[in-house]
């Protein structure tokens, strides 16, 4: 997989297959950052990345020039990949947590401007995750949160519900701290 854009541009991630991941396809990566280009200031940005994988997410918010990146997942494996990743490519602004994203959630004090979370499609527990984001009070007044997530799941009537998008088996659900209307 390759990094789309931006200052890392064209850099390849080999994660090994041993990874247990499933990462966002590079057409639903472009897909996703050609939307928050139209609403993200990204050099003032904070990011955390939920469910991190193989960091591809990650990567490539540090390649658009964001301050700066938390990746997040519980298998050591992911984040030493990330690490030895962001090693690899000189990235100092990307820090690499092992932990359970739930028990994170419920002890953060961070905020962050733009929560992203891809998390297993069979993971019992995805659809408390907008609540579960929204309830440890860690995005900013005007933070985004975006879920990635299968068909299956629908979250328009979430209050903090802003926009759906579709990408062949990929859907990007889009939270906001706070609506505005457009």
């Amino acid at each position: 997989m390759r990094i789309i854009a931006g200052s890392l541009r064209g850099r390849r991630l080999n994660p090994p297959a041993s990874l247990p991941v499933r990462p966002t396809t590079d057409m639903a990566r472009e897909s996703l950052f050609n939307i928050l280009n139209n609403y993200v200031d990204y050099e003032d940005c904070t990011v955390m990345d939920l469910f991190a994988g193989t960091g591809a997410v990650s990567f490539e918010f540090i390649s658009r020039g964001v301050k700066e990146v938390t990746s997040v997942d519980i298998n050591n494996q992911c984040i030493e990949f990330i690490k030895q990743s962001a090693q690899h490519m000189r990235v100092s602004n990307l820090h690499a947590v092992r932990s359970d994203v739930f028990d994170l959630l419920k002890r953060a004090y961070k905020k962050f401007d733009i929560i992203f979370a891809d998390p297993p499609y069979a993971l019992d527990t995805l659809p408390q995750l907008p609540d579960l984001v929204f309830g440890s009070n860690i995005l900013t007044d005007d933070g985004i949160f975006i879920l990635e997530h299968p068909r299956e799941f629908q979250f328009e009537e979430h209050p903090h519900f802003w926009q759906h998008r579709n990408y062949g088996k990929v859907n990007f659900t889009f939270f906001a701290q706070r609506l505005e209307q457009e």
